[in-house]
Protein backbone atom coordinates (compact mmCIF):
# COMPACT_ATOMS: atom_id res chain seq x y z
CA UNK A 1 0.00 0.00 0.00
CA UNK A 2 3.13 2.38 -0.11
CA UNK A 3 3.47 2.97 -3.64
CA UNK A 4 2.15 6.40 -3.38
CA UNK A 5 5.23 7.63 -0.89
CA UNK A 6 7.50 7.37 -3.58
CA UNK A 7 5.51 11.29 -4.51
CA UNK A 8 6.66 12.91 -1.81
CA UNK A 9 4.38 15.58 -2.59
CA UNK A 10 1.79 13.26 -0.68
CA UNK A 11 0.99 12.22 2.63
CA UNK A 12 0.90 8.51 4.26
CA UNK A 13 -2.17 6.70 4.82
CA UNK A 14 -3.35 4.07 7.09
CA UNK A 15 -1.81 0.67 6.21
CA UNK A 16 1.10 2.37 4.90
CA UNK A 17 4.47 1.70 6.26
CA UNK A 18 5.39 5.06 8.57
CA UNK A 19 8.34 6.82 6.22
CA UNK A 20 12.16 6.51 7.38
CA UNK A 21 13.46 9.55 8.66
CA UNK A 22 16.25 11.29 10.79
CA UNK A 23 14.37 13.87 12.75
CA UNK A 24 16.29 17.05 15.99
CA UNK A 25 14.56 16.37 18.70
CA UNK A 26 14.50 17.88 22.91
CA UNK A 27 15.88 13.95 23.55
CA UNK A 28 18.44 14.54 20.41
CA UNK A 29 18.60 12.77 17.11
CA UNK A 30 16.05 10.25 16.78
CA UNK A 31 15.40 7.86 13.97
CA UNK A 32 12.47 7.33 13.27
CA UNK A 33 10.29 4.62 12.89
CA UNK A 34 13.65 2.29 14.12
CA UNK A 35 14.27 4.35 17.68
CA UNK A 36 10.50 2.31 18.39
CA UNK A 37 10.87 -0.65 16.72
CA UNK A 38 8.84 -3.18 18.65
CA UNK A 39 6.39 -0.54 20.32
CA UNK A 40 2.96 1.54 19.78
CA UNK A 41 4.17 5.19 19.05
CA UNK A 42 2.00 7.90 19.05
CA UNK A 43 3.02 10.75 17.20
CA UNK A 44 1.52 14.29 16.91
CA UNK A 45 1.67 18.15 15.92
CA UNK A 46 0.83 20.92 16.90
CA UNK A 47 0.05 24.49 15.73
CA UNK A 48 3.34 26.08 17.89
CA UNK A 49 5.16 26.36 21.36
CA UNK A 50 3.52 28.97 23.74
CA UNK A 51 0.03 28.61 22.31
CA UNK A 52 -2.71 27.87 25.34
CA UNK A 53 -4.93 24.81 23.44
CA UNK A 54 -1.26 22.97 22.73
CA UNK A 55 0.00 23.72 26.91
CA UNK A 56 -3.21 22.24 27.75
CA UNK A 57 -2.78 19.04 25.35
CA UNK A 58 0.96 18.65 26.51
CA UNK A 59 -0.04 18.40 29.79
CA UNK A 60 -3.19 15.94 29.59
CA UNK A 61 -0.80 13.97 27.14
CA UNK A 62 1.61 13.73 30.21
CA UNK A 63 -0.63 13.18 32.64
CA UNK A 64 -1.91 9.87 30.83
CA UNK A 65 1.81 9.07 30.23
CA UNK A 66 1.33 6.02 32.35
CA UNK A 67 -1.67 4.79 30.26
CA UNK A 68 0.19 5.07 27.14
CA UNK A 69 2.91 2.87 29.16
CA UNK A 70 0.69 0.22 29.83
CA UNK A 71 0.13 -0.11 26.06
CA UNK A 72 3.63 -0.33 25.63
CA UNK A 73 3.01 3.05 23.52
CA UNK A 74 5.76 5.79 23.33
CA UNK A 75 4.63 9.40 22.83
CA UNK A 76 6.26 11.60 20.67
CA UNK A 77 5.77 15.25 19.55
CA UNK A 78 6.13 17.52 16.42
CA UNK A 79 5.88 21.15 15.68
CA UNK A 80 7.07 23.99 13.03
CA UNK A 81 9.58 25.82 16.27
CA UNK A 82 13.17 25.28 17.05
CA UNK A 83 14.56 23.12 19.73
CA UNK A 84 15.60 26.06 21.92
CA UNK A 85 11.89 26.99 21.33
CA UNK A 86 10.25 23.66 23.06
CA UNK A 87 12.52 23.63 25.50
CA UNK A 88 11.51 27.01 26.74
CA UNK A 89 8.05 26.19 26.74
CA UNK A 90 8.25 22.88 28.76
CA UNK A 91 10.58 24.64 31.10
CA UNK A 92 7.56 26.96 31.44
CA UNK A 93 5.46 24.08 31.74
CA UNK A 94 7.11 22.45 34.76
CA UNK A 95 7.38 25.67 36.73
CA UNK A 96 4.14 27.29 36.17
CA UNK A 97 1.81 24.09 35.59
CA UNK A 98 3.78 21.94 37.91
CA UNK A 99 4.01 18.94 34.95
CA UNK A 100 7.12 17.98 33.64
CA UNK A 101 6.91 16.94 29.81
CA UNK A 102 9.10 13.63 29.78
CA UNK A 103 8.81 12.60 25.94
CA UNK A 104 10.61 14.08 22.98
CA UNK A 105 9.35 17.33 20.93
CA UNK A 106 10.36 17.00 16.98
CA UNK A 107 11.80 20.42 16.20
CA UNK A 108 11.12 20.68 12.61
CA UNK A 109 12.24 24.51 12.32
CA UNK A 110 12.35 23.66 8.20
CA UNK A 111 8.70 22.22 8.00
CA UNK A 112 10.05 19.41 6.16
CA UNK A 113 8.34 16.22 8.04
CA UNK A 114 5.43 18.72 8.49
CA UNK A 115 4.96 18.19 4.92
CA UNK A 116 5.97 15.33 4.52
CA UNK A 117 3.40 14.19 6.81
CA UNK A 118 0.50 16.53 5.59
CA UNK A 119 0.22 17.77 8.71
CA UNK A 120 0.82 21.91 7.35
CA UNK A 121 -2.76 23.87 7.90
CA UNK A 122 -4.03 25.23 4.83
CA UNK A 123 -4.37 28.97 4.99
CA UNK A 124 -1.90 29.20 8.06
CA UNK A 125 1.12 29.81 7.29
CA UNK A 126 4.00 27.24 8.83
CA UNK A 127 1.50 25.95 11.33
CA UNK A 128 0.81 22.02 11.69
CA UNK A 129 -2.51 21.09 12.15
CA UNK A 130 -3.18 18.73 15.32
CA UNK A 131 -2.43 15.69 13.77
CA UNK A 132 -2.19 12.23 14.96
CA UNK A 133 -0.64 8.76 13.91
CA UNK A 134 -0.62 5.89 15.81
CA UNK A 135 1.79 3.66 14.19
CA UNK A 136 2.83 0.10 15.29
CA UNK A 137 5.42 -2.34 16.44
CA UNK A 138 5.65 -2.84 13.00
CA UNK A 139 6.17 0.51 11.39
CA UNK A 140 2.48 0.30 10.05
CA UNK A 141 0.62 3.55 10.41
CA UNK A 142 -2.75 2.07 11.73
CA UNK A 143 -5.07 5.20 12.29
CA UNK A 144 -4.95 8.94 11.60
CA UNK A 145 -6.58 12.03 13.37
CA UNK A 146 -6.55 15.85 12.06
CA UNK A 147 -8.29 18.24 14.18
CA UNK A 148 -8.05 21.96 13.60
CA UNK A 149 -5.99 24.68 15.68
CA UNK A 150 -9.36 25.42 17.48
CA UNK A 151 -10.24 22.14 18.98
CA UNK A 152 -8.34 20.32 21.60
CA UNK A 153 -8.01 16.81 21.14
CA UNK A 154 -9.80 14.34 23.46
CA UNK A 155 -6.83 12.25 24.91
CA UNK A 156 -9.73 9.42 26.27
CA UNK A 157 -10.38 8.79 22.69
CA UNK A 158 -6.50 8.46 21.52
CA UNK A 159 -5.92 5.89 24.23
CA UNK A 160 -9.56 4.21 23.29
CA UNK A 161 -8.04 3.73 19.68
CA UNK A 162 -5.14 2.34 20.85
CA UNK A 163 -6.84 -0.07 22.72
CA UNK A 164 -9.07 -1.22 20.28
CA UNK A 165 -6.31 -1.65 17.76
CA UNK A 166 -4.38 -4.11 20.14
CA UNK A 167 -7.54 -5.78 20.69
CA UNK A 168 -8.12 -6.27 16.71
CA UNK A 169 -4.73 -7.68 16.00
CA UNK A 170 -4.83 -9.76 19.27
CA UNK A 171 -8.54 -11.32 18.76
CA UNK A 172 -9.07 -11.23 15.08
CA UNK A 173 -12.50 -8.95 15.76
CA UNK A 174 -13.67 -5.87 15.38
CA UNK A 175 -15.42 -3.15 17.59
CA UNK A 176 -18.58 -1.66 17.68
CA UNK A 177 -19.20 2.10 17.66
CA UNK A 178 -17.80 4.10 21.47
CA UNK A 179 -16.32 0.43 22.31
CA UNK A 180 -15.93 -0.75 24.83
CA UNK A 181 -19.17 1.69 26.23
CA UNK A 182 -21.07 0.30 23.02
CA UNK A 183 -25.51 0.92 24.11
CA UNK A 184 -26.13 -2.60 22.28
CA UNK A 185 -23.25 -4.72 22.88
CA UNK A 186 -21.62 -3.08 25.64
CA UNK A 187 -17.75 -3.99 25.85
CA UNK A 188 -18.59 -6.98 23.36
CA UNK A 189 -16.73 -7.67 20.16
CA UNK A 190 -17.74 -8.21 16.80
CA UNK A 191 -16.73 -11.81 14.52
CA UNK A 192 -16.07 -11.00 11.20
CA UNK A 193 -18.51 -12.38 9.43
CA UNK A 194 -18.35 -15.29 7.10
CA UNK A 195 -15.93 -15.44 3.59
CA UNK A 196 -18.77 -17.50 1.88
CA UNK A 197 -22.39 -19.09 1.71
CA UNK A 198 -20.97 -22.29 2.89
CA UNK A 199 -20.02 -20.84 5.72
CA UNK A 200 -23.01 -18.48 6.99
CA UNK A 201 -24.66 -21.35 6.34
CA UNK A 202 -22.93 -23.18 9.00
CA UNK A 203 -22.65 -19.98 11.23
CA UNK A 204 -24.90 -20.69 14.64
CA UNK A 205 -25.24 -19.40 18.18
CA UNK A 206 -22.39 -20.96 20.51
CA UNK A 207 -19.07 -21.11 22.02
CA UNK A 208 -19.76 -18.04 23.50
CA UNK A 209 -20.99 -16.56 20.35
CA UNK A 210 -24.11 -14.65 19.90
CA UNK A 211 -25.72 -14.28 16.31
CA UNK A 212 -28.67 -11.65 15.25
CA UNK A 213 -28.06 -12.96 12.07
CA UNK A 214 -25.49 -14.85 9.91
CA UNK A 215 -23.60 -11.41 9.20
CA UNK A 216 -24.23 -10.21 12.50
CA UNK A 217 -22.66 -12.16 15.22
CA UNK A 218 -20.89 -10.88 18.43
CA UNK A 219 -19.18 -12.14 21.58
CA UNK A 220 -17.56 -11.31 25.03
CA UNK A 221 -13.84 -11.93 25.42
Amino acid sequence: MSHHMGDRSGFPLIGDKFPSMEVKTTHGMIKLPDAYSGKWLVLFSHPGDFTPVCTTEFVAFQKMRSDFDKLNCELIGLSVDQVFAHMKWTQWIKENLKVEITFPIIADDLGKVAMRLGMIHPGKGANTVRAVFIIDPEATIRLILFYPQEIGRNMGEIIRALEALQVVDKNKVTTPANWPNNDFLGDQVIVPPPADEKAAAGRKTGDGMVCEDWWFCHKKL
